[in-house]
């Protein structure tokens, strides 16, 4: 089937009242970077939606593009003719007939933009499933359709809209700021860092680089997994923040007791994070942490954890399980790179029985043990940022990457 266009409509959206076009020209400039390399395509803004203009071109890839605009609900692939009745029951004929769902049935219905139409909208639904069905072997069913044929009437042009494809949801990007990602190699931070951006957050990661306890290619994960989330952003670019964390982690397991080895790790890398997120203009820190997942994500590890920063702390996986998060791993394409078998900071000192209910008194006197401060500033300073393009992973180097670069 030859589609016209695609017409790309908005759901929560239409509930921001006077912010509404705000939210939706943001969109606009996204899906216009999205698809800037197709030049037959033309993009027309209503009032209620987007409109894109095919012309000819193949609507599978473009919709690939627009599924990583947030702010989109669906897509309507549509085939347009003259606002005529007979045009109307001709083209709406030839997209049923076209339709590969043999044996489902469908139903007509009609909406009307265009109110000087001399029929109603009743009438033409009336009128054109009976053309299709004393010319077709199609069945009609108005009461409990497998699928359902839309006839929009505007002025101009009427348009028939025979598939739906689910958009990506969700809010546009900037609309609520920046977040600063803890981002670790593992399966659960990207998805985090996706769910942040779906609810109109810009993001920067900040990953904890332990070498030599890590090796370099854990660290070219985590460039790989922003290459994926830099798809996602306004730019095409993603900010990548890397902690020499080696110093303090070292420390911490050297001086503090086994149990609480990974809460203070934890409380240090928050310190940390606030830390570059001020100076950042973040608004808030995201990691993926999952309640009950490991010993330092039950309630009583994550209240003594966060009680270092004042900054809020967002948790968008954390009433997931694993099978969920893998779930969107797959579709954002990172599940592949997460399960890479390259450990980062947060998985090389794993205690035999990690605390799973730290006390805030006990954190105190456990950091009490070291001028972990100095080892802070330290961190924080010494944090390297590299700029991660959509469609252009950043190589750590030939020796360590030409493996990793061969899986891509």
């Amino acid at each position: 089937m030859q589609y016209d266009g695609i017409i790309a409509t908005f759901g929560e959206i239409f509930l921001k009242g006077k912010n509404r076009n705000r939210f939706i020209d943001t969109i606009l400039r996204m899906v216009k970077r999205q698809l800037e390399e197709f030049d037959t395509i033309r993009i027309r803004r209503t009032h209620a939606n987007l409109n894109v203009e095919l012309n000819g071109t193949d609507p599978d890839p473009v919709i690939a593009k627009l599924s990583k605009v947030f702010g989109i609900q669906r897509f309507q692939l549509y085939t347009y003719c003259e606002s005529d009745i007979d045009a109307i029951k001709e083209t709406a004929l030839a997209v049923v007939n076209a339709l590969d769902d043999d044996g489902k049935r469908i139903k007509i219905t009609v909406t009307r933009g265009h109110k000087q139409f001399p029929l109603k909208s009743p009438e033409v639904a009336r009128i054109v499933g009976q053309y299709i069905a004393k010319n077709s072997n199609v069945p009609l069913d108005i009461m409990n359709p497998d699928l359902k044929v839309k006839v929009q009437i505007q002025k101009a042009r009427s348009f028939i809209v025979s598939k739906e494809v689910s958009g990506p949801g969700g809010l546009p990007i900037g609309i609520n700021g920046t977040s600063l990602l803890m981002l670790s190699g593992g399966l659960d931070s990207p998805v985090a860092g996706y769910l942040m951006m779906k609810r109109g957050l810009g993001i920067e990661g900040l990953h904890f680089d332990s070498p030599p306890y890590t090796s370099p290619r854990a660290r070219q994960k985590v460039f790989d997994l922003a290459e994926k989330l830099a798809h996602y952003m306004p730019t095409g670019k993603m900010v990548v923040h890397i902690v020499p964390f080696t110093a303090l982690q070292k420390a911490i397991f050297e001086v503090v007791p086994e149990s609480y080895g990974i809460t203070i790790m934890r409380r240090m890398m928050y310190r940390i994070s606030e830390r570059v997120a001020q100076r950042r203009g973040c608004a808030l820190i995201s990691n993926g942490e999952s309640l009950g997942q490991v010993a330092s994500q039950t309630p009583q590890s994550m209240l003594t954890i966060n009680s270092v920063i004042t900054m809020p702390v967002i948790r968008p996986v954390a009433c997931m399980d694993k099978i969920e998060i893998m779930a969107i791993a797959r579709v954002i394409d990172t599940h592949d790179i997460s399960i890479r078998p390259y450990e980062d900071c947060c998985t090389v000192f794993v205690p035999k029985s990690p605390s799973t209910a730290p006390t805030f008194k006990r954190c105190e006197q456990c950091e009490s043990r070291f001028d972990w401060a100095a080892l802070v500033d330290a961190c924080a300073e010494g944090v390297m940022s590299e700029t991660v393009e959509a469609g252009h992973p950043v190589r750590i180097d030939a020796d360590t990457s030409d493996e990793i670069c061969a899986l891509l």
